[in-house]
């Protein structure tokens, strides 16, 4: 009987948050929400850039309707999925210093030349702004699907990747 009671506990739990998720907006590439009553941590600096900065690429649609929120940051536009942009965490958005500027990504074996579009925001989110994802770690390349291409990931693996990036 105990396990039945745990095992139906913990299904309606996890109704609840998928619901919660559903009910917030659409997640076009299977963003993560946030849960309600949930901290998150928050950051205002990231890693020392260098020649060889590592980060954690991830996927994002900078598209209008995309699972980026609004428009760009930089340019307050939108911008097509099949170009090679990024948004970058706070500390290294560096309040816009690195807006419309490119930086070079590295991983599996290839590189990629993508502009700065927008900031990652490590200080907000789970709010319609942020199409209610929690807000991003420090060490976050948000990324284009056209820069996953260019690195030659299979689609099946696109969603979160070790690389190393730099200033172009």
């Amino acid at each position: 009987m105990k396990t039945f009671t745990l095992g139906a506990s913990l299904l309606i739990i996890l109704i609840v948050l998928v619901t919660h998720c559903l009910e917030a907006e659409a997640q076009e590439n299977n963003s993560d929400c946030c849960a309600e009553g949930k901290l998150y941590p928050i950051y205002r600096c990231s890693p020392t850039v260098s020649g060889n900065t590592k980060a954690v690429l991830t996927l994002n649609s900078f598209q209008k309707g995309g699972d980026g929120g609004g428009p760009s940051e930089c340019d307050n536009q939108y911008h097509s999925d099949d170009t090679p942009v990024v948004a970058l965490s706070t500390g290294w958005y560096n309040k816009g210093r690195r807006c419309l500027n490119d930086i070079i990504i590295n991983a599996n074996g290839r590189s990629v030349r993508a502009k700065v579009v927008d900031e990652c925001d490590s200080t907000m989110g789970c709010d319609g702004d942020h199409d209610y994802q929690p807000p991003c770690n420090n060490n976050i390349v948000d990324a284009s699907k056209a820069v996953w291409e260019a690195l030659g990931v299979s689609r099946d693996n696109w969603g979160e990747m070790d690389i190393t990036w730099s200033d172009a």
